[in-house]
C-alpha cells in the first residue's frame, strides 16, 4: 500500500493470537466510547442552548471553552505519553472526560450556569484531546502487532459510537429526558467502558529511552512534513467538527425543523462516515493514502456546498450523507502516517493533533460569529475552503522516509 511503513506489510500468519485480538476489541470499544462522548452533547446542543438562554455566536463561545481545552492538552499530550505511557493516559483522560460530561449536564439541566458549563466543557476538552492522541498511539503499535492497516477501522468504532450517541441523544431529545440524567448516564458508561478495556492493552512503544536522536516533540515540529500534515488534518478537521457542532442546530434554525429532526440529521451525518471507514479497507490498500485523501476532499467539497445552499430538506439530508463519506477517511489516515516510525509516533501523532486541533479552537466562535453576520448554513459552506486546501496537502500523507534509529546502550 503506497505510503504505508514496512512495519506494515509484515505477512499474516493466519488469525491474529488471541492476546492481539482482545487488544484490538479493546481498542474498538475505548473508540466506540469516545464517540458516545462527542455525540452526547452535540446531538442535544439545541436543549443546551435553550436551557442557558444562548444565541448562535454564545453557543459558539460556550463550545469555544471545550476547545480551548482540547487545545491546551493535546499540545503537551505527546510528553505525556512518552511520561506515562499511551494505555495510562488512556485511563486517566476518559475518566476526567467522562466525569466532566456528568457534570456539564448538572450545570446546563439542573443549575443552568453558563459559566459552570464552560468551566466542566474545558475539562472535558482537557481529557478528551489527550485521549485522542494516546488512543491514536496505542492503535498504530496495535496495527504492527497485527501486521496490517486497521486505524481506519478503529475510527469507524468511534464514529459507531457516535451514531449510537446520536440516536441515544434523538430519543432523550424526543422524550424530553431532562441533561443531567442523559449526560449523566453517558458519562458513566464511558468510564467504565475504558478502565474496563484498558485490562486488555498491549504494549507499544511510546515510552522509550531519551537519546540525542530519539523521540522529541522540539524535533517533531522542526519537520515540515509532520507540520504540512498537521495542516491537513485541520482543514479536514474543521469539517468533520462543523458538521459535529453545528449540523444538528442548522438543521433545526436554517431548516426550521425540530430538535429531534436536528439530532437524525446528525446520526445521517456520522452513519454515513461509519459505514465509509469500516468499508473502505480495499480501497485504501488499492489506491494509497494519497489518492483517497484527495477523493475524500473532493466528496466533502460536495456535501459542505450542497446541505449550505440546497434549499431543501431531502437535498439536505443527502448532503450530509455525502458529507459524512468525505470527512470520514482523512484523519484516521494522516494518524497512521504520522504514527509510521513506532519511535516518533507520540511525537509526531502529538504535533499533528495539535495543529488539527487549531479547528476545534478557532472554528466553533468564528462560525458562531460568522453565523451572526451571514446566517448559519452560509457559514457552514465557508469551510469548504479549507477542504480545498487538505486536498492540495494530500502527499504529505505518502509516509516517512525511513531513518536509522540510535541504539541503547
Amino acid at each position: 500500500m503506497p505510503g504505508c511503513s514496512a512495519a506494515l506489510t509484515m505477512p499474516l500468519t493466519g488469525n491474529a493470537h488471541p492476546p492481539v485480538t482482545h487488544w484490538r476489541n479493546a481498542l474498538m470499544a475505548a473508540y466506540l466510547a469516545s464517540g458516545l462522548l462527542i455525540s452526547a452533547l452535540v446531538s442535544r446542543l439545541p436543549a443546551v442552548r435553550d436551557a442557558l438562554g444562548l444565541d448562535h455566536a454564545s453557543v459558539g463561545l460556550l463550545l469555544l471553552c471545550m476547545s480551548a481545552g482540547s487545545f491546551l492538552s493535546v499540545s503537551v499530550s505527546g510528553q505525556l505519553v512518552l511520561r506515562l505511557g499511551a494505555a495510562n493516559v488512556m485511563r486517566i483522560a476518559a475518566t476526567l472526560s467522562g466525569g466532566s460530561l456528568v457534570f456539564v449536564g448538572m450545570s446546563t439541566g439542573v443549575l443552568e450556569n453558563t459559566w459552570a458549563a464552560g468551566i466542566f466543557l474545558f475539562l472535558q476538552g482537557l481529557g478528551s484531546a489527550s485521549w485522542n492522541v494516546a488512543s491514536n498511539v496505542q492503535g498504530a503499535a496495535m496495527e504492527r502487532a497485527l501486521g496490517k492497516s486497521i486505524m481506519p477501522a478503529l475510527h469507524g468504532f468511534f464514529s459507531i459510537g457516535t451514531v449510537v450517541g446520536a440516536g441515544i441523544g434523538a430519543g432523550a431529545a424526543a422524550m424530553n429526558l431532562p441533561l443531567q440524567y442523559h449526560y449523566g448516564l453517558i458519562g458513566a458508561i464511558i468510564i467504565g467502558t475504558v478502565l474496563y478495556s484498558s485490562r486488555f492493552f498491549g504494549e507499544d512503544f511510546s515510552r522509550t529511552p531519551r537519546t540525542s536522536g530519539g523521540p522529541s516533540l522540539s524535533r517533531a515540529w522542526k519537520e515540515p512534513q509532520t507540520v504540512l500534515l498537521g495542516v491537513l488534518v485541520l482543514g479536514m478537521a474543521l469539517a468533520e467538527g462543523a458538521a459535529g457542532d453545528w449540523v444538528a442546530l442548522a438543521l433545526a434554525d436554517g431548516y426550521a425543523t425540530s430538535e429531534a429532526t436536528g439530532a437524525i440529521g446528525y446520526g445521517v451525518f456520522v452513519t454515513s462516515m461509519t459505514t465509509t471507514r469500516l468499508l473502505s479497507g480495499d480501497l485504501i490498500l488499492r489506491l494509497g493514502r494519497v489518492i483517497m485523501i484527495r477523493a475524500s476532499a473532493v466528496l466533502a467539497f460536495v456535501g459542505v456546498l450542497l446541505f449550505a445552499f440546497g434549499q431543501s430538506l431531502p437535498l439536505a439530508f443527502l448532503a450530509l450523507a455525502i458529507w459524512g463519506m468525505g470527512v470520514a477517511l482523512t484523519f484516521p489516515l494522516a494518524m497512521s502516517a504520522a504514527s509510521d516510525d513506532p519511535i516518533h509516533s507520540a511525537t509526531r501523532v502529538a504535533v499533528v493533533s495539535t495543529i488539527g486541533y487549531g479547528a476545534f479552537l478557532g472554528g466553533p466562535p468564528l462560525l458562531g460569529l460568522l453565523a451572526g453576520a451571514i446566517g448559519l448554513l452560509p457559514a457552514l459552506g465557508s469551510i469548504s475552503l479549507l477542504v480545498v486546501l487538505a486536498f492540495m496537502l494530500s502527499k504529505n500523507a505518502a509516509g516517512y522516509p525511513p531513518e536509522p534509529h540510535p541504539r541503547e546502550n
